[in-house]
């Protein structure tokens, strides 16, 4: 189908008390990581007025155009710079947008299409956007020194360029291909259609400059997925999920050591950053309101580093709430049911929820059973009436290749620790603190290798250029391991094994927690793909 789609597409959506949990227990570097309790974030209490719970429509984000089109490629054009927006009802939230919006704009690509997005940089500060899950050239995946420098100049780029983490004590570092205000990402979309998401990368900042806003929907459509009868237009809605915090005058509350981000670091203990007001698309708490038929949500976990158990309340007559499609990597081979999906930042899930399985007049929440207070509720559908519906969810969705872990090359283990450097809490990968010049592992293109992933407490494992399948898990798989995933959940004192192949492109990229702020604090690592 093509980039026009979509029919409901929207526009506008949009210092604070911080409690600094205790810091989770720490295996011993080099040993079989220690069970420990759920860590300790830090929960930043929100101080503005609040709309109530389920008072505002739901948005979406507007669904950007090219700017021009050839028989191979299509052209868009984005600029991140800051806007005023009404997130708050009656206040106005200064963000770091992608073309003014929060989230930015939702780019819908063609599989094996190429797209080339020209960046501009107007913010105050250096941004750099990974695609999430796409299958991308090295010198287009948004490698963390891959900076796009501000416009109007960055008088702070060379020190920043060539040191990480300096509040940690790291040795000074060879900078990464520093673009000066704009640069061109190219992406292939030699992949699946899948829903994959776009946000900033920037090292040592990712956390507070996705906080501002620097994310958005990317998806991809292909002709598999367009043959299915599944529910489509206003019937499938990108749900993007964040949480977080304002001050009295409605602005954004982030505990940055420097609120202008020249100089990393926190105020706080850096085990992750969560707020209070649960957002959809930007909207906090919204309603959203459904006909009696199936419709196709499409569940991003886009949250800093807050986990997700997301069920619905009341829960249907007769059957799971959610029927899955698919995963980070796009389609399943077939449906699964499940009650309540379980969701780390970075997460996706493409799932059909069924309402006319409700009665007219129901209000049916969406809830998070990991939440407290305000967060264990998410949004609200309220279902108006009949509808004609002639979707349907088949018995096969596609085909899935499976990657055989009897045909791999190798194993190789990555243990992510909290652990302490000099005084200091650090999160680490095989104990190594991140080093962009360090190559932790050198997979060939086109071999499969198994990847081991230990870890002594929460940890969500993001690889970059190729998903993998999740073979086997400490306690044995979860539905949420299905297809092909690009993220997976490591709880504490897990051992999860994936297997994976690289392909088509060559050079460094990186893998590390998806925790934004376990990102910034040094756990990550390279692979050099040749």
């Amino acid at each position: 189908m093509s980039p026009t789609r979509r029919t409901i597409i929207g526009g506008l959506i949009g210092g604070a008390a911080v409690t600094a949990l205790p810091f989770a227990l720490r295996g011993e570097p080099g040993s079989r990581p220690t069970a420990v309790p759920d860590p300790g974030f830090t929960r930043i209490a929100n101080q503005a007025a609040l709309p109530a719970q389920f008072s505002l429509p739901l948005k979406f984000p507007p669904v950007l155009r090219p700017t021009r089109t050839d028989s191979t490629t299509d052209y868009y054009t984005i600029t991140a710079r800051e806007a005023n927006l009404t997130i708050l009802p009656g206040m106005s939230t200064r963000v770091f947008s992608y073309e003014g919006s929060f989230p930015g704009p939702t780019i819908e690509a063609r599989s094996n299409r190429r797209v080339v997005v020209t960046t501009t940089n107007q913010l105050p500060v250096p941004t750099v956007t990974h695609l999430h899950g796409g299958h991308t050239p090295a010198d287009s995946d948004g490698y963390a020194t891959d900076l796009i420098l501000p416009v109007g100049g960055w008088p702070a780029a060379p020190a920043h360029a060539t040191s990480h983490t300096g509040h940690m004590g790291h040795a000074a570092e060879m900078a990464g291909v520093v673009a000066q205000g704009t640069r061109d990402y190219v992406y292939p979309n030699k992949q699946r259609a899948a829903t994959l998401w776009y946000h900033d990368h920037r090292m040592d900042f990712t956390g507070p400059q996705v906080w501002r806003g620097l994310a958005g929907f990317y998806l991809i459509r292909d002709s598999v997925d367009d043959a299915l009868p599944l529910p489509e237009g206003d019937r499938e809605l990108p749900l993007m999920i964040m949480d977080r915090s304002f001050d009295a005058n409605g602005q954004f509350t982030y505990p940055s050591a420097d609120p202008t981000l020249r100089t990393p670091g926190l105020t706080v203990n850096p085990n992750g950053v969560q707020g209070d007001v649960m957002l959809v698309n930007g909207v906090p708490w919204p309603f959203h309101e459904v006909k009696q038929a199936k419709y196709r949500l499409r569940l991003l976990n886009a949250a800093n580093s807050r986990r997700l158990r997301v069920s619905l309340s009341p829960s249907p007559s007769g059957g799971k709430a959610f029927t899955q499609i698919g995963s980070d990597g796009g389609l399943l081979a077939a449906p699964q049911q499940m009650s309540s999906i379980y969701m780390v930042p970075g997460e996706r899930f493409d799932v059909i929820v069924d309402f006319s399985k409700y009665a007219a007049g129901t209000n049916v929440v969406m809830t998070n059973s990991l939440g407290e207070s305000s967060t264990n509720k998410i949004m609200q559908f309220r279902v108006t009436g009949p509808a004609s519906d002639s979707s349907s969810i088949p018995a096969q969705l596609s085909t899935v290749e499976r990657l055989d872990p009897n045909q791999s090359v190798r194993t190789r283990t990555f243990t992510f620790l909290n652990t302490s450097r000099n005084g200091k809490e650090v999160h680490v990968i095989n104990d190594q603190l991140f080093s962009t010049g360090y190559i932790m592992a050198d997979p060939r293109l086109g071999q499969i290798e198994t990847w081991e992933f230990r870890s002594s407490t929460h940890h969500p494992v993001h690889v970059h250029l190729n998903p993998f399948q999740v073979i086997s898990r400490e306690g044995g798989l979860e539905p949420e391991d299905a297809g092909w995933k690009d993220t997976v959940r490591l709880t504490p004192g897990d051992s999860v094994r994936v297997a994976i192949r690289f392909d088509d492109y060559a050079g460094k990229y990186m893998l590390h927690c998806h925790n934004l702020e376990h990102e910034d604090m040094a756990m990550m690592a390279n692979f050099q793909v040749s």
